[in-house]
Order: structure tokens, then C-alpha cells, then sequence
């Protein structure tokens, strides 16, 4: 009876044996050409009863904490319109799978093993700002160690939402937001942290392309517990890239050439005021301003919410360049002589004859004004000539007529006519000689009196030249020196 109890209790223990070799065989060994494989057996060991849709914690209450970090590659494109940004980045995230661990030495000591994505839980992290699905290169694998971490990398082209502000344009700086969060699983359930510290996160520029029209200063980092309704706390892990716009393009190609124009009308005020080059020489700088602006139209951003400042620049130089065809037609009006022109008020000669010149040390004299005195000084000359020769040849010819007639009138009395003496001594050819000599002298009277306005009026054109260019050009570089220093803050900044 004992013997039979003994040979019971062997057959099964070799039963029992047996079944566990079967069972090893089947989980930690292959047959055939992958009888030696050991990733093969690693990933047959992993894989089974492995279940990807559950969180891979044995205990519930355990959050999965899910380290995240991000480098910027390239920015691609800034679409200031649309408020879009485009960018390539580095996106890596780890995770512990407590359902992923293995004892190398069971494994001819692999210690980390590259399975399918599509194998194993993965974490439903995305970015809150996405518009677009970027053209982004799909990585099917994911590492895991030995003792469980999963490390997931891939490149993502991110298109993202982005707050543009272009009034500084084009020396702005943009900062835009990628935040990262599960879009289902409370804080309980999934946790977000760092995977490098803020400071090396910051500071990072190792894979940033920085041969392009961006430039990236730093990369700040945000962590925050937020809540939708009070009830639910997600974890959220905000990014803030932060680029500047490198301006030497926009400055040779917009700055420059609208300096260049607007020197060029300042240089035009040295044209003489009483000629009509200077009207002729502004009506094409504005056309050629405005051939600048049509070209430089495209290069501008445009949004609905708000203009740059270059913008209100070129309006302005426009303005100014306006203003300066205005007032030199104005001048050119004032110092050209009219026939009918009003003599100059008492008040304007007070104001801008008298007081202007000593207060913006104006100089009375010029060049114009000097040729119209020496002008004025032939015509004296010319009228005293005309006036002397005149009176002297209507003179002499009145005592010849007058001669003539008497002995004429003592020959007809000699002869016997009998003619009466004539009562008037002076003849009708006479009268008619010396209202021809006073209508001259009036003419010429009042040719210099129009001349004398005239030249009133040239000195009045003068002085209010010299004081619109001096007003002109203080505006002008007050304008300039404000502009270039609010871009030269924005720049260092």
C-alpha cells in the first residue's frame, strides 16, 4: 500500500514537470529558424497577454507620469495673415509601462528593445493649438528598458495658432505657445513634467537651423493644473518659443531706398524758388514714392487687426512729400509776377518781412531779390533817360513847329492874306505830342509800381521758402530720430 502511494506521488510530480516545461517553451522559447532569436523570444515574452488599450499600472490609485521636452529644429513659415505659425520640432516623451519589465539575464542580457507603437499603451498627449496636420514622418517603433521606460521620439511639423503682433515689424519679436496636455485623462489617471530642467530647456538652440529669416532667442517652459468645470484637474505642460525676425532684408530693400527719396526732396528745396524745375523735380519724387510703395506692397504684412509701423512710415513720408509739393507750388506762385497782383498787406510785411527774418535769422538779401534790385535800378535809369529825351525832343520840335507858324504867319501878312493872328500860342499838334509823353510817363509809372510789388511779393516767397524748409526739416528729423530709435529698443531687446 505504501509502495503504491509512493509511485502515485512520483507520476505526479514527473506530470507536473512536464507541464511547466511546456509552458516555458511555449512563452520563453522559439522553434525552427528563431529557436536562437533572443529579441524574438524578448518580444514574444512581452507581448504576451499584453493589453495596449489599459494604463499600464498594476494599482489604479498610481498616476502615469509622462516626462515630455521639445527642441526646435526650423521655423517654416509665419503666415502674419492667418496668424499661423509652422514649425519643426523634436518632441520626445517617456513613460513607465509596469507590464514592459524583463530580467536581462534571462535574455542574454538585453537590457532595452525597440517593439511596435502600435503594440503598447501609448499616452493621448496632443497640442492645444493645432489647426493643421503638418506633413510629419510617421515613427512606428518605440524603445523600452528593461526595467519598464518607454521612451517615444519622433519630428512633428507642427502647425499651431498663433498671436502675431506686427507693429514692430520688421524688427518684431513673436512669442508663441505649444501646450501640451491629455486631451481625456485627469491628473489622476496621467501627469506631465519635464524631462530637462527649465534652465538647459532654455537655453537649447543644439538642432536649431539658424541660417533662415527667424531666429530663436530661447524656449520658456510652463507647467499648470487647470480645471473646466471644477470637478476634473488636468495637468497641462505650456511651451513659449520665442523668435525674432532678422531685419537687414526689410532695411535695404524698404528703409533705405524711402531714406534715399526723402534726402532727395530736402536736396530739391535748393532749387531756385522762381523757377519751375523745383514743381517739376517734387511731382516726380511723388511718383516715384508712390511706384515704391505699390512694389513694396506685397513685402508688407497685412492683418485686420492692426497695421506696422513701417507702414504709418511710408503714409507719412507721403504726407510730407505732398506737403512739400504744396508748399513749393506756393512759392512758385508768390515770387512769379502777375499783372494784376494786390499789393502786399501791411500785416504780412510786419510778420514775415520784419519780425521772421530777425527772429530765424533770415537773411533779407538773396540772390533773386538782388537781380530784381539791379532790375529795378535799370528801369530808374531807363525811365530818367526816357523821361529826359522825351521832354527834350518834344520841346525842340514845338519851338521848330512854333518858329515855322510865325514865320509863316508874318509871310501871309507880308503878302497880303490878312490873316488874324491866332489867339493860342500853343498849336494842336502840340497838345497831342504831350498826351503821348503823359500816357508814357503813366505807363511807366505803373510798370514800376507793379514791379515794386512785385518784388515785395519776391521777398515775401523768400522768407516763407527758407521758413517752411526749416520747419519741413525739423519735422522730418524729429520724425527719423523717433522712428530710429524706437526700432534700435526693439532691436537689442
Amino acid at each position: 500500500m505504501r509502495l503504491s502511494s509512493g509511485w502515485t506521488a512520483l507520476l505526479s510530480l514527473l506530470i507536473h514537470g512536464a507541464s511547466t516545461a511546456c509552458t516555458v517553451k511555449k512563452v520563453g522559447s522559439s522553434t525552427g529558424r528563431f529557436a536562437n532569436a533572443t529579441l524574438v523570444r524578448l518580444s514574444e515574452f512581452l507581448s504576451a497577454g499584453y493589453k495596449k488599450g489599459v494604463r499600464p499600472v498594476k494599482d489604479w490609485r498610481t498616476s502615469t507620469i509622462v516626462a515630455i521636452d521639445l527642441m526646435v529644429y526650423s521655423i517654416l513659415n509665419v503666415d502674419e495673415k492667418n496668424q499661423v505659425l509652422t514649425t519643426y520640432v523634436w518632441y520626445r516623451q517617456s513613460w513607465t509601462d509596469e507590464f514592459l519589465v524583463w530580467d536581462p539575464e534571462d535574455f542574454d542580457e538585453v537590457k532595452q528593445v525597440s517593439i511596435p507603437t502600435a503594440n503598447v499603451w501609448v499616452p493621448d498627449i496632443l497640442i492645444n493649438e493645432f489647426v493643421d496636420v503638418g506633413k510629419s514622418p510617421d515613427i512606428p517603433y518605440v524603445y523600452v528598458t528593461h526595467d519598464g521606460l518607454v521612451r517615444n521620439y519622433k519630428p512633428i511639423q507642427v502647425v499651431t495658432a498663433c498671436t502675431l503682433n506686427i507693429y514692430n515689424f520688421p524688427f518684431d519679436v513673436q512669442k508663441c505657445s505649444l501646450t501640451f496636455q491629455s486631451w481625456l485623462h485627469t491628473i489622476d489617471d496621467i501627469n506631465i513634467t519635464l524631462m530637462r530642467s527649465p534652465e538647459k530647456l532654455r537655453d537649447d538652440k543644439s538642432v536649431f537651423m539658424n541660417q533662415g529669416e527667424w531666429e530663436l532667442l530661447h524656449i520658456l517652459s510652463n507647467y499648470k493644473i487647470f480645471s473646466v468645470d471644477n470637478d476634473d484637474y488636468y495637468a497641462e505642460m505650456k511651451f513659449h518659443v520665442v523668435i525674432r525676425r532678422r531685419p537687414l532684408f526689410y532695411t535695404v530693400n524698404l528703409l533705405l531706398p524711402s531714406i534715399f527719396l526723402m534726402v532727395m526732396d530736402v536736396v530739391g528745396f535748393y532749387l531756385p524758388p522762381d523757377s519751375g524745375e523745383r514743381v517739376s523735380f517734387k511731382i516726380t519724387l511723388l511718383l516715384g514714392y508712390s511706384v515704391f510703395l505699390i512694389i513694396v506692397s506685397d513685402t508688407l504684412p497685412a492683418t485686420a487687426i492692426g497695421t506696422p509701423l513701417i507702414g504709418v512710415y511710408f503714409v507719412v513720408c507721403m504726407a510730407l512729400l505732398v506737403i512739400s509739393l504744396t508748399e513749393t507750388v506756393l512759392i512758385v506762385r508768390l515770387v512769379h509776377k502777375q499783372d494784376l497782383q494786390p499789393p502786399v498787406p501791411h500785416w504780412v510785411k510786419y510778420l514775415i518781412l520784419e519780425r521772421a527774418p530777425v527772429l530765424f535769422c533770415i537773411h533779407k538779401k538773396h540772390r533773386f531779390c538782388s537781380g530784381l534790385s539791379s532790375q529795378a535800378s535799370e528801369l530808374e535809369h531807363y525811365k530818367e533817360n526816357d523821361y529826359g529825351t522825351a521832354a527834350q525832343c518834344s520841346i525842340h520840335h514845338t519851338c521848330e513847329i512854333g518858329q515855322r507858324l510865325s514865320q509863316q504867319d508874318r509871310e501871309g501878312g507880308m503878302l497880303g492874306l490878312r490873316l488874324p493872328p491866332s489867339r493860342d500860342s500853343t498849336p494842336p499838334i502840340m497838345d497831342n505830342i504831350l498826351q503821348e509823353v503823359t500816357a508814357i510817363r503813366h505807363f511807366l509809372e505803373k510798370r514800376d509800381k507793379c514791379r515794386e510789388v512785385a518784388k515785395e511779393w519776391l521777398q515775401v516767397g523768400y522768407v516763407l521758402d527758407v521758413l517752411l524748409f526749416r520747419v519741413y526739416l525739423v519735422a522730418m528729423v524729429a520724425y527719423s530720430i523717433t522712428l530710429g530709435t524706437l526700432w534700435s529698443v526693439w532691436q537689442v531687446a
